[in-house]
């Protein structure tokens, strides 16, 4: 599958697009405009990136006691009762007077919901597509995210300075309830991906199989850590420049979405694995030099360069599924979600804490540095497990030589 007609003419693709359509513009609104309140509120770097990206640590909990879940509920009934739960959390953030412990409640029940809602999000991608069409409908999703977060972070920026942060809660509660709707409506009924009932020791013993193989281990690892410092840079857009954070969120995801478009549409096959680390490195270097305090132009430019090496994570993630076994693609699609997005949590909660003590632009800097180091030493790693394979390979050729014609 290597176009986009066929790939909306895929049955069930269509909705399943629009309702993650809807989700990220709801949780790109709400993120902005919590973040803007909760900056507002307390004047701390740390609280508001944690405002915008904590519900990314409650995800590690998830991911270790309920990721069983995405393979063992039905689809449709899992995605339209996950829409509700978060309209229903959003409109309760936006209730006036809430205390803050109140709100990190619910953004941590925002994250359990959210570990298991991937699973079951990309295991029906993975479903509904053939094989050969995972890269290319993961990359159109990610397209579409990007889309959505430029509108979002655009319409959330507009509707914080016309309605208020907590009218622009309640739009994006709204959006949910869109989402929720569309997944009812849209999506067909289908049975669980695997049977019996989820449970913790379930979700242990399958995460314990993803992650006894090597080539797995690193495949995640370069998921979830490069990316998720880099995340940690744009947590601190808010304290960075208030007055002009939507307008960054823009230019990073429309650089997100240039990477999708050329990666998912037009890298052959044969260049994807080599190109993965290059995209990761070029998704860090250009943060480096936000320690200098760049102009807004510039600074706009660099985001937006910066974000094209996101795409590097559609190229692990098809690594991913032909290391997996069928039978468990949901618990790993699962898995790699909600790691990548609780690092993204851990990420904003050091980018914070170094930006209370320096300034964000020292912090984007050094969360630069620090993702660069990773992506080097995981492909190092990488080469080195190689080496051992390709030596064998080439004992064997040398030895079918010698032994002559059979």
């Amino acid at each position: 599958m290597r176009t986009y007609r066929e790939l909306f003419r895929t049955p069930q693709f269509k909705p399943l697009f629009a309702a993650g359509a809807t989700h990220v513009a709801g949780s790109t609104t709400s993120g902005l405009a919590l973040g803007s309140l909760v900056y507002a509120a307390t004047e701390s770097p740390l609280l508001a990136a944690l405002s915008m990206f904590g519900s990314s640590l409650a995800q590690v909990v998830g991911a270790t006691v309920l990721m069983s879940a995405a393979d063992r509920l039905p689809p449709r009934a899992a995605m339209t009762g996950m829409a509700l739960a978060f309209a229903a959390a959003t409109a309760l953030l936006a209730v006036p007077g809430l205390p803050l412990p109140a709100v990190f409640a619910i953004i941590v029940v925002e994250g359990l919901i959210a570990a298991v809602g991937g699973g079951v999000r990309y295991g029906l991608l993975n479903e509904v597509l053939p094989k050969d069409g995972y890269l290319l409908g993961r990359s159109v999703l990610n397209m579409c995210a990007g889309l959505m977060q430029i509108g979002g972070y655009a319409l959330g920026g507009l509707l914080v300075a016309t309605l208020s942060a907590r009218g622009t809660l309640l739009v994006a509660a709204v959006l949910y309830l869109a989402g929720a709707a569309v997944a009812r409506f849209g999506l067909a009924r289908r049975p669980p991906r695997t049977a019996g009932r989820p449970s913790v020791a379930e979700t242990w013993r399958t995460n314990a199989v993803l992650w006894s193989s090597g080539p797995r281990r690193r495949t995640y690892l370069a998921l979830w850590v490069p990316n998720g410092l880099v995340v940690g840079c744009e947590s601190l857009f808010v304290p960075y420049d208030p007055g002009h954070a939507g307008l960054l969120f823009a230019f990073a995801a429309l650089g997100m979405l240039v990477g999708d478009v050329v990666t998912g549409r037009f890298v052959t096959h044969s260049r994807r694995g080599r190109l993965a680390a290059p995209l990761q490195l070029f998704l860090a270097a250009p943060y480096l030099l936000f320690a200098a305090g760049p102009a807004l132009p510039l600074a706009f430019a660099l985001v937006l360069l910066a974000s094209v090496g996101f795409s590097a994570s559609l190229l692990y993630q098809e690594r991913l599924m032909a290391l997996t076994p069928d039978g468990i693609t949901g618990q790993a699609l699962g898995l790699h979600s909600s790691g990548m997005i609780a690092m993204q949590g851990v990420a904003a909660t050091l980018a914070g804490s170094l930006a209370q003590w320096t300034s964000p632009g020292t912090a984007m800097t050094v969360m630069a540095a620090a993702s660069l180091a990773v992506t080097l030493a995981l492909e190092a790693a990488e080469h080195r497990a190689a080496a051992p394979t390709g030596k064998a390979a080439g004992k064997a050729a040398a030895d079918r030589s010698a032994a002559g014609p059979s």
